[in-house]
């Protein structure tokens, strides 16, 4: 865990205040025990409490101090995979349901910031830019074809003379507009789940790192999970550690490859100059393989994600690194302040969809949303609490997606995904 990355963040600076949970001591019971309070385990728990079952959720380190506490704070609709490329894969049933899943996951997000009060900075539009000109043709069909076949009309594409009045770069050739994507301050979603989570009884443990975990009896109907100081037993348990696995659960951990990310928080630039960059306040992602992402934060800063690594370390200089990514798009930032920058692990699986499981008969596990997890997550934790409670079929919507393993899993992933990685940097390079 970078603990230094959390707390150079611009979110960690503008979190709400919140007092820290206690660590676990001693033994204690409950249905269910979750290990992660990120976005899937603060979801599951608070869906599970509002179903009746006692709920304990084991933290290592702080509430949202993983990715959920991080990211660019965009709530996507769609996966990271194109709905042509699902049905051609998965054939168009199961892509329609994965589609609407998706589309559910942004209301869900919506609808709990709501009816919990949560005051994250939410605003909606997300637009979908095209890094180069070969880019523009199939952002075109997608947009036809969700309109057409699917009756999405919460999407338009935008062509580029229009798409240069809305953002104030040359970079991007056209690009999709989603009106009913959304984007949000993070760490003030998460922390708002928390604390609804907390109301309604769950018990959050931070600082209470999940050592090992062992099933009791044939049936794999109890487990007890053990920390440093204490243990947890519970008929349930579920795994929502995504990129922070580690070597918890050797069956799946060859799913997921860990990669960092790193974001960057200009100085407060002013309404005008702010909007002067994204007229309309909308967050933005482009097509690069490697993705930028950027939006305004209330207080009129660029936030600006570009670059990652696949080590276990940052770099030695985290504001270098991203500028030279926002610099290819916003060079009149040449002269600005970077406030804010740091870093953040996520979890990719090898075809860029979510991993979702049963494991054993009491054992779920969510994690790998390579990059789509504010939405995903969420709405996987009502799935996972959904299935718990004997309804499986959103879960199972998610679990039928095969999820081939990175080759030699754990010992050899990184070689190959490097590897990878770099061959699609150099197309991204090139014309």
């Amino acid at each position: 865990m970078h603990d230094t990355g959390f707390a150079a963040s611009y979110y960690a600076a503008s979190a709400h205040s919140v007092e820290p949970w206690p660590t676990l001591q001693g033994e204690v019971q409950a249905d269910v025990c979750i290990i992660g309070a990120g976005y899937t385990g603060l979801s599951t728990a608070l869906h599970l409490r509002e179903q009746g079952y006692s709920v304990v959720v084991l933290e290592a380190a702080r509430v949202a101090q993983g990715a959920s506490g991080r990211n660019g704070g965009q709530v996507c609709v769609g996966l990271n995979l194109g709905q042509h490329e699902l049905e051609a894969w998965l054939g168009a049933e199961h892509a329609q349901q994965l589609w609407e899943l998706s589309v559910e996951a942004v209301a869900l997000v919506k609808d709990l910031i709501a009816r919990h009060k949560i005051h994250c900075d939410l605003k909606a539009g997300i637009l979908h830019s095209a890094f180069k000109p070969s880019h523009v043709g199939p952002m075109q069909r997608e947009t036809e074809h969700l309109q057409q076949h699917y009756g999405y009309q919460g999407l338009r594409f935008v062509p580029r003379d229009e798409l240069r009045t809305m953002l104030g770069t040359e970079r991007y050739q056209g690009a999709q507009l989603f009106t009913d994507a959304l984007h949000l301050h993070p760490l003030n979603y998460a922390l708002g789940l928390a604390q609804a989570a907390r109301a309604k009884g769950v018990q959050i443990f931070e600082n209470s790192r999940a050592l090992d975990y062992q099933h009791e009896g044939s049936s794999n109907e109890n487990a007890q999970i053990n920390t440093a100081q204490g243990s947890v037993r519970a008929k349930t348990l579920v795994l929502a550690c995504n990129g922070y696995l580690g070597a918890l659960e050797p069956r799946i951990a060859g799913k997921i490859m860990p990669i960092n990310n790193f974001i960057l928080a200009t100085e407060p630039l002013g309404a005008d100059l702010a909007r002067s960059l994204i007229r309309d306040d909308v967050a933005v992602a482009d097509s690069k393989f490697v993705v930028n992402y950027f939006r305004l934060t209330a207080d009129h800063r660029l936030l600006f994600g570009g670059g990652e690594n696949y080590r276990s370390r940052f770099p030695a200089d985290i504001p270098t690194f991203v500028r030279k990514h926002l610099l290819q798009v916003y060079p009149q930032l040449e002269s600005t302040r970077i406030d804010y920058a740091w870093g953040g692990t996520l979890a990719i699986t090898r075809n860029r969809m979510p991993f979702f499981r049963r494991l054993d008969q009491n054992l779920y596990v969510a994690q790998g949303y390579s990059g789509h997890g504010i939405a995903l997550a969420t709405l996987g934790g009502k799935l996972i609490s959904d299935a718990i409670s004997g309804s499986s079929e959103g879960f199972d919507i998610l679990a039928r997606v095969p999820s081939p393993g990175f080759p030699g899993g754990t010992l050899l992933r990184w070689p190959a995904l490097v590897a990878g990685m770099l061959y699609y940097q150099l197309r991204d390079r090139l014309s």
